[in-house]
C-alpha cells in the first residue's frame, strides 16, 4: 500500500506538508532549505523520502550522503584496532554512509500525518533507504539520532532488518521553570546555583552590554563568522563544517536571532549565540566566543544568561542546547536527552564489525565530561548493548 519516491530539494516537497509535519518546536523547511543554499555540496548530498499511501503523501523523512570520518563515532580507545583493519579495509576510516536525518540537526525525524501507521512507514523507508543507497554506492546505512519517543518501533526493526545500535552522543535540554530568570536559577541543585551566581556576579564586571539581533548587517556576521570559527577549531568534535554563506542565509530566516555580547568601549562582538525561535521552545544552535578575553568575564556564562533572559521574553518554556561541550551544559542544569543511531553496513563483515565495536559504545566512552556525569547518575545510561549479534 505504500511507496516511496526520493527528490533532491525542500523545494519538491509541499510547502503544507512542512507546515504540518515539521512545525514548532522542530526545525522546518526553512532550515533546510538553509542548509541547501549554503554551498556545502563538498560534505553533503541531501535527499528528501516522500512516502505516499496511493497518491497521499503520508510522511517525509529528510537524508543525506556523507563520507564520515569514523573517529566522529569510535571511541578512542578502539582507534588503534580500528587503525590496523583499515590497512585490509580501507573503508574504515572514511565511511560512504546514508543517513536519514539531518547533518547539523539534533534530532532525526520522521515527518507524519494523522493516521499513518509509524512501524509500517518505517519498515517501508528502511526499504527504500537500502535501495537508495546501493544506487548512490553507499556501503553503510544511518538512522542518525533518534531519540526514545519511537524506541520501541526502532527496536522492532532493528530485529527484523538486522540493524545494530549505535549510542550517540545526547543532546542537551533545560526547562525553564518560572516566570523569569530567577525562576530558572531557582530550580538548579543548590551546588550549581551557588556556582553560577558566584560566576554571573563576576560577568556583571566584565565591560560588555547585551545585544539581540535579527538580520545582522554582513559586517556583524564578518565577526560572528569569526567567532564561530575560533570556537569550531577549539572544538574536539567536528561533523558539519559551516562556512560564511550559511550565516548569511540563515539570517534571513524568521526563527534565526542571535544573542551578542559587546565590549562596551569599543563594540566590538565578543561572543553570539545563534538561537531558533520556534512557539514556547528555543534551539541554541552555534556559539562563538572569543577566547583571548579575560577568564574572568566569564563570557560563556554571561552569554547563557541573557539567552535565558530573552528567553523567558519571547514565552519560551524550554532551551535545547545540542550536542558536545557537556561540562559546562550540566553545570548550567541541562538534562542529557539520549539519542540512538540505527546502522547497517552492506558488507557482512565489515557489519560484523562496526556492530562489535559499538556495542563498545556509550556515553563514558564518547566524551571525558560524559564520562564523569555517567558516573554519578549511572542509572540514565543508555543501554549499547540490546542488540542482535
Amino acid at each position: 500500500m505504500l511507496r516511496v519516491e526520493w527528490v533532491t530539494s525542500e523545494a519538491d516537497i509541499p510547502a503544507g506538508l512542512w507546515d504540518e509535519w515539521f512545525a514548532a518546536p522542530y526545525e522546518g523547511r526553512w532550515w533546510y532549505q538553509a542548509l541547501e543554499r549554503s554551498g556545502l555540496g563538498d560534505q553533503f548530498t541531501f535527499f528528501y523520502a516522500i512516502v505516499y499511501r496511493h497518491n497521499d503523501p503520508v510522511a517525509v523523512a529528510p537524508a543525506f550522503l556523507m563520507d564520515v570520518p569514523v573517529q566522529l563515532v569510535f571511541p578512542p580507545a578502539v582507534m588503534p584496532m580500528v587503525n590496523l583493519l583499515g590497512r585490509f579495509f580501507p573503508s574504515l576510516h572514511y565511511q560512504r554512509t546514508f543517513f536519514i536525518g539531518s547533518p547539523c540537526g539534533d534530532e532525526g525525524r520522521v515527518g507524519i500525518g494523522d493516521g499513518a501507521d509509524f512501524p509500517e512507514v518505517l519498515r517501508v523507508l528502511n526499504q527504500a533507504m537500502q535501495e537508495q543507497a546501493d544506487t548512490i554506492k553507499a556501503p553503510m546505512r544511518v538512522w542518525k539520532d533518534f531519540a526514545d519517543e519511537h524506541q520501541a518501533d526502532f527496536s522492532k526493526l532493528q530485529k527484523s532488518e538486522g540493524l545494530f545500535k549505535l549510542i550517540s552522543f545526547p543532546g542537551t535540554a533545560v526547562k525553564l521553570e518560572g516566570a523569569s530568570k530567577e525562576g530558572y536559577i531557582a530550580s538548579l541543585k543548590a551546588s550549581r546555583r551557588n556556582k553560577l551566581k558566584k560566576k554571573l556576579n563576576q560577568a556583571a564586571k566584565a565591560p560588555v552590554d547585551v545585544h539581540i539581533l535579527q538580520q545582522p548587517s554582513a559586517e556583524e556576521l564578518d565577526e560572528i563568522f569569526c567567532l564561530f570559527w575560533q570556537t569550531y577549531e577549539k572544538g574536539a568534535t567536528k561533523f558539519e563544517r559551516l562556512n560564511r554563506k550559511f550565516f548569511d542565509v540563515i539570517s534571513g530566516c524568521a526563527p534565526a536571532c542571535y544573542v551578542v555580547l559587546r565590549e562596551r568601549h569599543s563594540k566590538k562582538i565578543l561572543s553570539f549565540m545563534l538561537c531558533f525561535a520556534l512557539g514556547t521552545h528555543v534551539i541554541n544552535k552555534f556559539i562563538g566566543i572569543d577566547y583571548s578575553r579575560p577568564k574572568e568575564w566569564f563570557l560563556y556564562f554571561r552569554l547563557w544568561e541573557a539567552a535565558v533572559e530573552w528567553a523567558y521574553s519571547i514565552g519560551a518554556r524550554s532551551i535545547q542546547s545540542g550536542q558536545t561541550g557537556y561540562a559546562a551544559k550540566i553545570e548550567l542544569g541541562n538534562d542529557m536527552v539520549a539519542l540512538t543511531n540505527y546502522c547497517k553496513h552492506k558488507n557482512p563483515i565489515m557489519h560484523r564489525i562496526y556492530a562489535r565495536v559499538g556495542r563498545m559504545i556509550n556515553w563514558d566512552t564518547l566524551d571525558e565530561d560524559l564520562s564523569v556525569y555517567a558516573k554519578a547518575y549511572p542509572e540514565l545510561m543508555p543501554d549499547s548493548k540490546n542488540q542482535p549479534q
